[in-house]
Protein backbone atom coordinates (compact mmCIF):
# COMPACT_ATOMS: atom_id res chain seq x y z
CA UNK A 1 0.00 0.00 0.00
CA UNK A 2 2.72 2.29 0.98
CA UNK A 3 4.07 1.93 -2.93
CA UNK A 4 0.70 3.78 -3.88
CA UNK A 5 1.66 6.45 -1.96
CA UNK A 6 4.51 7.40 -3.49
CA UNK A 7 2.48 8.29 -7.07
CA UNK A 8 2.28 11.69 -7.55
CA UNK A 9 -1.37 13.39 -8.01
CA UNK A 10 -2.58 13.09 -11.65
CA UNK A 11 -3.29 16.52 -12.40
CA UNK A 12 -6.94 16.47 -13.98
CA UNK A 13 -8.33 18.35 -17.24
CA UNK A 14 -10.96 21.12 -16.13
CA UNK A 15 -13.71 19.45 -17.89
CA UNK A 16 -13.58 16.44 -15.79
CA UNK A 17 -12.80 18.67 -12.76
CA UNK A 18 -15.84 20.89 -13.45
CA UNK A 19 -18.31 17.23 -13.62
CA UNK A 20 -17.63 16.51 -9.96
CA UNK A 21 -15.95 14.05 -7.76
CA UNK A 22 -17.81 11.38 -9.06
CA UNK A 23 -16.39 11.96 -12.92
CA UNK A 24 -12.77 12.71 -11.40
CA UNK A 25 -12.43 8.77 -10.00
CA UNK A 26 -14.16 7.69 -12.80
CA UNK A 27 -12.35 9.46 -15.30
CA UNK A 28 -9.19 7.74 -13.56
CA UNK A 29 -10.41 4.50 -13.22
CA UNK A 30 -10.79 4.34 -16.65
CA UNK A 31 -6.74 4.44 -17.13
CA UNK A 32 -5.94 2.42 -14.44
CA UNK A 33 -8.52 -0.23 -14.10
CA UNK A 34 -9.46 -0.62 -17.54
CA UNK A 35 -6.75 -0.17 -19.85
CA UNK A 36 -4.31 -2.55 -18.91
CA UNK A 37 -1.27 -2.50 -21.74
CA UNK A 38 1.16 0.62 -20.20
CA UNK A 39 1.26 1.79 -24.17
CA UNK A 40 -2.54 1.71 -24.82
CA UNK A 41 -2.82 3.80 -21.40
CA UNK A 42 -0.21 6.39 -22.77
CA UNK A 43 -2.00 6.89 -26.23
CA UNK A 44 -5.07 7.18 -25.31
CA UNK A 45 -4.34 9.26 -22.54
CA UNK A 46 -2.92 11.74 -25.33
CA UNK A 47 -5.46 11.22 -27.56
CA UNK A 48 -8.17 11.91 -24.45
CA UNK A 49 -6.31 14.65 -23.48
CA UNK A 50 -5.86 16.55 -27.00
CA UNK A 51 -9.64 16.18 -27.46
CA UNK A 52 -10.61 17.41 -24.13
CA UNK A 53 -8.32 20.35 -24.80
CA UNK A 54 -10.14 21.24 -27.91
CA UNK A 55 -13.34 20.88 -26.45
CA UNK A 56 -12.26 23.75 -24.07
CA UNK A 57 -10.82 25.61 -26.92
CA UNK A 58 -14.43 25.40 -28.11
CA UNK A 59 -16.40 26.55 -25.47
CA UNK A 60 -17.35 23.32 -23.45
CA UNK A 61 -18.12 23.96 -19.62
CA UNK A 62 -17.84 20.26 -18.79
CA UNK A 63 -17.21 16.76 -19.94
CA UNK A 64 -21.20 16.02 -19.86
CA UNK A 65 -21.85 18.62 -22.38
CA UNK A 66 -19.89 16.83 -24.99
CA UNK A 67 -22.43 15.64 -27.95
CA UNK A 68 -21.96 13.38 -31.42
CA UNK A 69 -21.70 17.27 -33.05
CA UNK A 70 -18.30 18.09 -31.14
CA UNK A 71 -17.04 14.29 -31.23
CA UNK A 72 -17.08 14.06 -35.40
CA UNK A 73 -16.08 17.28 -35.85
CA UNK A 74 -13.06 16.96 -34.39
CA UNK A 75 -12.33 13.74 -35.78
CA UNK A 76 -12.60 15.21 -38.95
CA UNK A 77 -10.13 18.06 -38.34
CA UNK A 78 -8.08 15.17 -37.19
CA UNK A 79 -8.31 13.55 -40.22
CA UNK A 80 -7.38 16.38 -42.07
CA UNK A 81 -4.13 16.84 -40.24
CA UNK A 82 -3.11 12.71 -39.31
CA UNK A 83 -3.75 9.68 -41.07
CA UNK A 84 -7.08 7.81 -40.98
CA UNK A 85 -5.44 4.96 -38.51
CA UNK A 86 -4.59 8.03 -36.20
CA UNK A 87 -7.90 9.34 -36.48
CA UNK A 88 -9.80 6.26 -35.56
CA UNK A 89 -7.50 5.35 -32.71
CA UNK A 90 -7.79 8.99 -31.38
CA UNK A 91 -11.74 8.08 -31.53
CA UNK A 92 -11.35 4.68 -30.30
CA UNK A 93 -10.20 6.21 -27.16
CA UNK A 94 -12.68 8.74 -26.61
CA UNK A 95 -15.58 6.21 -27.55
CA UNK A 96 -13.83 3.62 -25.04
CA UNK A 97 -13.40 6.70 -22.38
CA UNK A 98 -17.56 7.70 -22.70
CA UNK A 99 -18.47 3.78 -22.75
CA UNK A 100 -16.69 3.67 -19.01
CA UNK A 101 -18.11 6.82 -17.87
CA UNK A 102 -21.96 6.13 -19.01
CA UNK A 103 -21.45 2.72 -16.92
CA UNK A 104 -20.35 4.73 -14.28
CA UNK A 105 -23.73 6.73 -14.77
CA UNK A 106 -21.57 9.76 -15.03
CA UNK A 107 -22.80 10.81 -18.62
CA UNK A 108 -26.17 9.67 -19.67
CA UNK A 109 -25.52 7.90 -23.22
CA UNK A 110 -22.06 7.88 -25.13
CA UNK A 111 -22.00 10.36 -27.55
CA UNK A 112 -18.69 8.93 -29.25
CA UNK A 113 -20.98 5.98 -30.46
CA UNK A 114 -22.76 7.27 -33.79
CA UNK A 115 -19.83 8.91 -34.80
CA UNK A 116 -18.40 7.00 -37.86
CA UNK A 117 -14.58 7.13 -38.07
CA UNK A 118 -12.60 7.60 -41.58
CA UNK A 119 -12.34 4.76 -43.53
CA UNK A 120 -9.32 2.87 -43.91
CA UNK A 121 -8.49 -0.50 -45.62
CA UNK A 122 -5.14 -1.73 -46.37
CA UNK A 123 -4.50 -3.14 -49.69
CA UNK A 124 -1.29 -4.00 -49.38
CA UNK A 125 0.40 -4.89 -46.29
CA UNK A 126 3.76 -2.90 -45.36
CA UNK A 127 6.02 -6.11 -45.06
CA UNK A 128 7.77 -6.69 -47.77
CA UNK A 129 8.00 -10.75 -48.98
CA UNK A 130 11.30 -12.35 -49.73
CA UNK A 131 11.53 -13.84 -52.55
CA UNK A 132 13.61 -17.32 -52.92
CA UNK A 133 16.73 -16.33 -53.72
CA UNK A 134 16.79 -13.32 -51.06
CA UNK A 135 16.20 -15.87 -48.45
CA UNK A 136 18.78 -18.22 -49.66
CA UNK A 137 21.31 -15.66 -49.68
CA UNK A 138 19.91 -14.62 -46.06
CA UNK A 139 20.11 -18.28 -44.60
CA UNK A 140 23.86 -18.90 -46.09
CA UNK A 141 25.12 -15.73 -44.77
CA UNK A 142 24.65 -16.98 -41.48
CA UNK A 143 27.34 -18.76 -39.62
CA UNK A 144 26.50 -22.23 -38.66
CA UNK A 145 29.82 -22.89 -37.03
CA UNK A 146 28.75 -21.90 -33.52
CA UNK A 147 25.59 -23.32 -31.57
CA UNK A 148 24.27 -19.63 -31.53
CA UNK A 149 24.60 -19.37 -35.49
CA UNK A 150 22.51 -22.76 -35.89
CA UNK A 151 19.84 -21.85 -33.23
CA UNK A 152 19.64 -18.14 -35.15
CA UNK A 153 19.32 -19.92 -39.29
CA UNK A 154 17.17 -22.72 -37.65
CA UNK A 155 14.77 -19.66 -36.38
CA UNK A 156 14.62 -17.15 -39.57
CA UNK A 157 14.05 -20.70 -41.72
CA UNK A 158 10.66 -21.93 -39.69
CA UNK A 159 9.69 -17.94 -39.97
CA UNK A 160 10.68 -17.74 -43.43
CA UNK A 161 9.01 -20.86 -44.22
CA UNK A 162 5.89 -20.48 -42.07
CA UNK A 163 5.30 -17.06 -42.16
CA UNK A 164 5.27 -16.84 -38.09
CA UNK A 165 6.34 -13.79 -36.32
CA UNK A 166 8.92 -14.10 -33.59
CA UNK A 167 6.85 -14.88 -30.88
CA UNK A 168 4.56 -17.57 -33.00
CA UNK A 169 7.76 -19.22 -34.28
CA UNK A 170 9.04 -20.04 -30.59
CA UNK A 171 5.76 -21.06 -29.33
CA UNK A 172 5.96 -23.82 -32.13
CA UNK A 173 6.19 -27.60 -31.55
CA UNK A 174 7.63 -30.30 -34.07
CA UNK A 175 4.32 -31.51 -34.56
CA UNK A 176 2.76 -27.82 -35.85
CA UNK A 177 5.14 -28.58 -38.94
CA UNK A 178 4.11 -30.79 -41.96
CA UNK A 179 4.44 -31.48 -45.51
CA UNK A 180 2.10 -30.36 -47.84
CA UNK A 181 2.74 -31.11 -51.59
CA UNK A 182 6.44 -31.10 -50.93
CA UNK A 183 6.36 -27.71 -49.07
Amino acid sequence: MKALTTIPAPIIHALVAVAGERAQTRFWEFFVANIRNAHTRRAYGRSISDFLSWCEQRGLASIVDIEPLHIGAYVEILTRSHSAPTAKQNLAAIRMLFDWLVTGQIVPTNPAASVRGPKHVVVVGKTPVLDPQEARALLDSIDVTTPAGLRDRALIALMVYSFARVGAALAMKVEDAYMQNRR
